[in-house]
């Protein structure tokens, strides 16, 4: 009797892993591009501005630009136990930074962060745990800075410009439906329950080793410090670079402010409600519209656009390198 041999089947499980890996280190330039395309006219105008600027303080925004990612890394490292590698975790920061231009507000950066810390051996339950430990210090760094500057220049900024008096009572009460909706769903809901209670307990627990470390702490707060100044630093700078009659303290505060305003709206790093908010921001500073709208579009230029591109191309080599 003759034996018959059936041809095996192969197995498709590689191919189209590499197929996938390949789409997604494709991914961040279509999506620079697309945005690029839709934002078309905003980026020629924000050039044409930069050809009026004094290119020594331009050089010092984009200085501080650079920084904010040494900033984060440090706030990154610090909200987490174990030693992340250096350059790795920097050039994570750059992507990160232009995955959360791609993506609704903090979205990229997370996922990105997210995965880099899993990839370096961190549990995914205590990886999610340094994020919210990380959102957490950001915000805290941004509103005491937000606060401290109020206090020491209190008539910097008309708050009545920002929030107009009819805008009050409708945020209360979405902030308040907000709110009574998580309640309800935390008593109504036992899984949810029972999956925020864990995820508390791991993130209170990864927060005192965190800092139990002295190291570790100084990191997490000084970071969390040193971003948001940073970026309200650049925003100074480019405000100098063009002639901007407004203190640079003055625009500090009003970034802060701005910033803090549109931080729950679900745009691609703030794209358009940003530029709207610091324009706003600075007219109610003391600026002329003009020239405040000219620096906030230089600002997101050296601060958005430019890295946007070699950001995206780190973000796709670091997927092909298998880093994140």
């Amino acid at each position: 009797m003759t034996a018959v041999h059936f041809p095996q089947e192969r197995l498709p499980q590689r191919l189209p892993v590499r197929h996938l890996r390949r789409i997604l280190c494709l991914l961040p330039l279509l999506l620079v591009t697309v945005v690029a395309v839709r934002h078309r006219s905003v980026l020629a105008e924000g050039f044409g501005q930069l050809r009026h600027a004094e290119w020594p303080w331009l050089l010092v925004a984009a200085g501080a630009t650079c920084l904010t990612w040494v900033a984060a890394s440090f706030t990154r490292q610090g909200a987490v136990v174990e030693r992340l590698p250096r350059r790795r975790l920097l050039a994570t920061q750059f992507a990160a930074g232009a995955a959360n231009h791609l993506l609704p507000t903090g979205l990229g950066a997370s996922a990105v962060n997210l995965r880099f810390m899993t990839v370096c051996g961190v549990p995914l339950a205590r990886s999610s745990a340094a994020l919210a430990l990380y959102l957490l210090a950001e915000s805290v760094g941004r509103l005491t800075l937000l606060a401290a500057l109020f206090i020491a220049f209190p008539d910097a900024l008309q708050v009545g410009a920002l929030l107009p008096d009819a805008a009050g009572g409708p945020l209360l009460l979405g902030l308040g439906a907000v709110l009574v909706l998580a309640v309800g769903v935390l008593v109504g809901v036992r899984r949810v329950r029972t999956a925020v209670c864990s995820f508390l307990r791991t993130a209170l627990g990864e927060a005192r080793s965190v800092h139990a470390r002295p190291a570790r702490a100084l990191a997490l707060w000084g970071g969390s410090l040193a971003f948001p100044a940073l970026q309200a630093a650049g925003l100074a700078a480019v405000g100098q670079a063009l002639g901007l009659s407004v203190p640079p303290v003055h625009m500090a505060l009003a970034y802060l402010a701005a910033t803090c305003a549109v931080a729950l709206v679900p745009t691609p790093g703030g794209v358009g409600s940003v530029e709207a908010a610091l324009v706003i921001a600075l007219v109610a500073a003391g600026g002329p519209a003009a020239v405040a709208t000219a620096v906030v579009l230089a600002y997101r230029i050296i601060t958005v656009w430019v890295p946007l591109l070699p950001g995206a191309l780190t973000l796709g080599a670091l997927v092909r390198l298998k880093v994140i």
